[in-house]
Parts: C-alpha cells; sequence; structure tokens
C-alpha cells in the first residue's frame, strides 16, 4: 500500500507541468503553442526570457528529487517514485496527458538516488551542449551515460529505473533524432518560432 500510494502522490506531482505554470504567471505564451511545442525549459527560453526558463528548469528538476526524497523518508519505494514522477512528467494527467520529454525531472530523480549519480549524467550534458549547441543531443548523451553511471555508483536497486528513464527519454526524442539526422535541428540561444509559423513545430 504505501508503494503504491508513493506512486500515485509522485505522479501527480510529476503532472504539474512548470513550463505552464511559470508562463502562465509571467503571463508569456503557452510553450505548446511555438518552437518545439514542447513544454520545457529549453522551449520556454526561445521566449527570450531566461529568467522563465530558469525557473521552469528548478521547477522541474525541483519535483523529480522531492519525489524521491519524500518516498525515501516517508516509508515509501523510492525508485518507484522516481519512474512515477517521471511519468507524470511525461504523460500529466492534469494536461490531457501532452507532457515534456523530462529531462530536467530525471536529472532531479537521479540526484535524488544519489547526488553523484546526478552530477556525473549532469556534467555529460553541459559538456555535450556546451560543444554541440544541440540540447536535444546533450540529452540523449545523458539518457544513455546515466545508465552506466548507475551501475558504477549506485545504489544498484535503482539502475533498472534508470534504464527505463533513458530507454523513454530517447524515444521521447525521436522526432530530435529525425531533425539532428537532417541537420535541421534547432541550437541552444536559438529564438521562438512564431508561433503563427506552420513550419514552427520543426525548429
Amino acid at each position: 500500500m504505501g508503494t503504491a500510494i508513493s506512486a500515485l502522490a509522485a505522479y501527480c506531482l510529476g503532472s504539474i507541468s512548470f513550463a505552464i505554470v511559470v508562463s502562465r504567471l509571467l503571463r508569456l505564451p503557452d510553450p505548446r503553442s511555438y518552437g518545439s511545442r514542447n513544454p520545457g525549459a529549453t522551449n520556454v527560453l526561445r521566449t527570450g526570457r531566461k529568467a522563465a526558463a530558469v525557473l521552469t528548469l528548478l521547477g522541474d528538476a525541483g519535483k523529480g528529487w522531492l519525489a524521491v526524497w519524500l518516498a525515501a523518508r516517508l516509508g515509501g519505494d523510492a525508485p518507484v517514485a522516481g519512474l512515477a514522477v517521471f511519468a507524470g512528467h511525461l504523460y500529466p494527467v492534469f494536461h490531457r496527458f501532452q507532457g515534456g520529454k523530462g529531462v530536467a525531472t530525471a536529472g532531479g530523480v537521479l540526484f535524488g538516488f544519489n547526488p553523484w549519480l546526478g552530477v556525473a549524467t549532469v556534467a555529460t550534458w553541459i559538456t555535450v551542449a556546451a560543444v554541440s549547441r544541440y540540447s536535444s543531443l546533450a540529452a540523449l548523451s545523458a539518457a544513455l551515460a546515466a545508465p552506466i553511471y548507475a551501475w558504477f555508483l549506485g545504489p544498484k536497486e535503482v539502475l533498472l529505473v534508470v534504464t527505463a528513464i533513458g530507454a523513454l527519454l530517447i524515444w521521447r526524442h525521436r522526432e530530435n533524432i529525425a531533425r539532428l539526422a537532417a541537420g535541421t535541428e534547432s541550437r541552444l540561444g536559438q529564438k521562438k518560432a512564431n508561433p503563427a509559423d506552420p513550419n514552427a513545430a520543426s525548429r
């Protein structure tokens, strides 16, 4: 029963999209209406409002960490809670099951499991992003590296969950993979696309 309750609570927490919440509070366009149409920090950054993007990043990462921390402290199953909060971000009940790609939330979950696991994975993201200027390529690299880090850094009981999160991240980036291969993927820092532009979602 404790596992089921912590999983449900974590899923509901994950269903809170901070990209949408922050955008509404700051009177910005709905992040699902421009750019990649993904409710995440990278897309919010396309508005040119760095503070909004940072708040989105912190909120999405924070809910991932909080779900794991609460489950561990209150007798729930922390690995299950980590997967549930991540699933909530991807398929949020509060937003018609249309969520983000989960990069920041996954990072928060990893920090909840083991701070060094989070540091290693985030360092991979930062390194690839700095070199390539592609947020999606950095996310894909981190998703592939995280299970390897989990194997060495543990705890071992989270390895399966980290692998599942990595696989889901790659799946959610399948359109980005196609654009990377075609050379049409947008880079970090690119200004937002016009919401009226029919080609906005492909940039």
